[in-house]
């Protein structure tokens, strides 16, 4: 089977960009017969491309890890050019791993596209913004379900919202999960590297971590409100809350202005550290020396910070509007973001019983560890299979 992949999220650092490049790199190093095109729009950061894809450059005037954002705007010359070359008769099927850099390809290819949330819908504002970033997201995506064989999303979770959603078959939409990588596991004595220590982060410090972008539907004051609230305890007040991700350079709607707003109104500047992005390796030391992660969103696809995480030993506290209560079960608690006082109590329950963390530790590494990135490209071949064969 030949299959053209659209790579250009290949670039991006984000959740989906990482996402694509764990799962793409698994499947072509289990390809068999298989041959992969990777289409690319950029001559960077392409060193750790697996061997066994071909790699296919289309010029373009802006990447689509670029123009694929809140603010930036795919050009029509760009598109076309991606189209054209996504076109090549010879392929069988063509995977966009992320609608975010979905184009419209007119070719007898069938074609699978990955939906990994429905949270641009659910919240528009939030997520997107500007109206008229919420109208071409519209379009693009409706331009994406119409094209698509089939759809492919992250968990069950996400599944039934796409379903719910947009009214396609249950049976046309399959289910491709995600995992931790390999860098991310137990470390016996963690030490902060250079990075973190010129982030402000001491081995001493007693972290609660977040890790993942700053949109409004991130719920990011509901946590830095319980965390002000917490601090107030007894034992608590050294704390420091540790905000891993790209904050300056956001490519993505972002309240940051308001986070930061937040942090002097509650006077928690000298308590709260923003790391900007950490490369996996920083970051895996990060959540060993944390004592908590909190993911607390509106709503979460699948969660891969979280999974990160736990498969470091790490508590997780999140958002019950997702996959982790079932993904991660008693590696977690799991909150209603809707309600801050339960995740105040809950960050109260976890840091004041070290037996408590212990406990989810430990259920935390078993549940991460079931995950594999090998599975989940034998399930993206299985769906791949049956769209050819149907």
């Amino acid at each position: 089977m030949r299959i053209g992949i659209d790579a250009t999220c290949w670039h991006n650092k984000r959740g989906y960009g990482r996402h694509a490049r764990a799962l793409l790199t698994a499947l072509a190093n289990s390809s068999g017969e298989d041959h992969l095109v990777f289409f690319m729009d950029s001559r960077e950061d392409t060193g750790d491309v697996p061997p066994a894809a071909e790699i296919r450059l289309v010029p373009s005037r802006s990447p689509a890890a670029c123009s694929a954002s809140a603010s930036g705007r795919r050009t029509l010359g760009d598109m076309w050019r991606m189209s054209r070359a996504m076109a090549d008769g010879s392929l069988d099927l063509l995977l966009f791993p992320t609608i975010y850099s979905f184009v419209p390809v007119f070719s007898p290819a069938r074609k699978l596209v990955f939906i990994h949330d429905v949270i641009a819908e659910e919240y528009p504002e939030w997520a997107l913004g500007h109206p008229l970033a919420q109208l071409l997201w519209e379009v693009k995506t409706a331009l994406g379900r119409l094209q698509a064989d089939a759809v492919v999303t992250v968990s069950e979770f996400s599944r039934d919202k796409i379903v719910q959603r947009f009214g396609i078959p249950r049976d046309q939409v399959f289910v491709v999960g995600e995992a931790a990588d390999e860098t991310f596991a137990p470390i016996a004595a963690p030490e902060p590297t250079a990075l973190l220590r010129a982030r402000g982060i001491n081995s001493s410090d007693r972290i609660v971590a977040y890790v993942g972008g700053f949109g409004p539907h991130k719920n990011i004051r509901s946590l830095l409100n319980a965390f002000g609230q917490m601090s107030r305890h007894p034992n608590l007040a050294g704390t420091k809350l540790v905000l891993a991700g790209e904050h300056e350079n956001e490519v993505f709607h972002s309240e940051i202005t308001g986070i930061q707003e937040e942090i002097r109104k509650l006077d928690l500047a000298g308590r709260v550290v923003f790391t900007g992005f950490l490369p996996d390796g920083d970051l895996a030391v990060l959540l060993n020396l944390a004592l908590v992660l909190v993911l607390p969103s509106f709503m979460e696809g699948f969660g891969l910070p979280a999974i990160e995480a736990a498969a470091c030993g790490c508590p997780v506290i999140a958002t019950r509007n997702s996959p982790l209560p079932e993904l991660l079960g008693a590696g977690g608690i799991y909150i209603d973001p809707r309600h801050p006082e339960q995740l105040e109590r809950a960050l109260l329950d976890v840091l004041r019983s070290e037996n408590s963390r212990a406990e989810m530790a430990k259920a935390a590494v078993v549940a991460a560890g079931k995950l594999k990135w090998t599975n989940a490209a034998c399930q993206l071949r299985c769906a791949m299979r049956a769209m050819i064969e149907s």
